[in-house]
């Protein structure tokens, strides 16, 4: 006797990731429009399935939330207080994509008519295949208990709504600390969007002495920021000499927009 145990592994492909085989979306994993209360936005989603056989695929909405602790959160569509779930339309919810062509799944967005509204919304539309490109027969020895492992990649657009221009931009730091190890230090900051408008800020950090002397200004990574969510950023530093030091975290949106924050870095 024997059995036969098969477990798949769902994965949400992060921003500008691409399948190697199989169905991959083509463009940016976000999708974003401006429009005014009562406005519509109408665009679609391309498909291309660079596998040899044909692949099925069924699209559905979740809500999306992150955290610095590195919590994702795909909540019901609608759930979040800044969903735009509930204004897209899209079509179909199921479509088979042929082997080495293109489809497409078209979308709307459909602000309601409240002048209330102000500040970014978003959620996302999952493409996920029903039956992977790598799915075939699971090879089995008989007598022996066999276990099989296949992962299916699924892609999370982000569709991003900003009514009007209008609305805060704000973000809060905290928890700030300093990771030390043999080569070199490393500052990280959790950041959490508190304004109604999302932000791309890039962080860089001056460290100065207790003299203050520029040390020097050290740069970190581009991130994007909704309201209510948060995300740990970290900037390299380097090496620095045993002492104290003080030290200006920024958050740079490119705009008006400038966030700082001052903290003390003792390295012993």
């Amino acid at each position: 006797m024997r059995s036969t145990l098969l477990t798949s592994i769902l994965t949400i492909l992060p921003l500008g990731a691409n399948a190697a085989t199989g169905v991959s979306v083509l463009g940016e994993l976000t999708r974003e429009a401006t429009l005014d209360p009562g406005a519509q936005h109408e665009s679609r989603i391309s498909l291309s399935n660079g596998s040899d056989r044909a692949q099925e695929v069924r699209v559905y909405q979740t809500d999306y939330l992150f955290y610095a602790d590195g919590r994702n959160v795909y909540g019901d569509p609608g759930s979040a207080p800044r969903s735009n779930a509930k204004w897209i339309t899209f079509s179909p919810r199921q479509l088979v994509v042929a082997p080495g062509e293109t489809a497409a799944v078209y979308y709307r967005v459909t602000v309601p008519r409240d002048d209330a509204l102000v500040g970014t919304y978003w959620s996302m539309l999952m493409i996920e295949p029903l039956r992977p490109s790598d799915l075939g027969p699971v090879k089995a020895e008989p007598g022996k208990a066999t276990v099989g492992l296949r992962t299916v990649m699924r892609y999370g657009i982000q569709i991003t709504t900003h009514v009007g221009d209008a609305g805060t931009r704000d973000l809060r730091f905290s928890n700030l600390r300093l990771v030390t190890d043999e080569a070199k230090h490393t500052l990280q900051v959790d950041v959490e969007g508190v304004g109604q408008q999302w932000l791309n800020p890039v962080f860089w950090v001056e460290v100065h002495d207790q003299k203050g002397g520029l040390v020097g200004r050290f740069e970190g990574a581009k991130t994007r920021l909704y309201p209510n969510c948060s995300a740990c950023c970290q900037v390299e530093l380097g090496h620095l000499t045993p002492g104290n030091y003080n030290a200006l975290v920024v958050a740079d949106n490119e705009d008006d927009n400038v966030f700082g924050a001052r903290c003390t870095l003792d390295i012993p």
